[in-house]
């Protein structure tokens, strides 16, 4: 299945240097996972009214068959690396992989789920 992001931009203007940056990334991720329903990514810029450097906030949203979306949220506050637009792309896009890395190896059963610890277990049987 194709999947072509959804790309949107806040408080700045769209740009076609940036969609290409995102496709690029997206297309990365498909590697990972080729059965993505959809791809959202919020681009925006601080309000004018900033006196210091702009720091870019990223938004991707993610659909997985069966699952719920997974969500990233860059907002880059307090790393002012993100006053580069595409550090702050690729910091994103960075963390949407290792959620959805997460998220594949839970479907396929590689990750354990927690058990309660046998001592619980144990007394669970004595009160009863």
């Amino acid at each position: 299945m194709s999947v072509v992001p959804e790309i949107t931009f806040h408080n700045m203007e769209p740009s076609e240097a940036i969609e290409a940056r995102v496709r690029e990334k997206f297309a990365r991720l498909q590697k990972y996972f080729d059965r993505l329903t959809h791809c959202r990514v919020v681009i925006e810029a601080p309000h004018r009214h900033h006196h210091k450097g702009k720091i870019y906030q990223i938004k991707i949203d993610l659909g997985v068959p069966g699952r719920p979306d997974l969500v990233v949220s860059r907002e880059g506050r307090e790393n002012h690396a993100h006053e580069d637009v595409y550090v702050a792309v690729r910091d994103a896009f960075d963390a949407a992989r290792r959620q959805l890395q997460d998220a594949i190896a839970k479907m396929s059963g590689e990750v354990k789920t927690p058990r309660k610890p046998r001592k619980a277990v144990k007394e669970a049987d004595e009160g009863a």
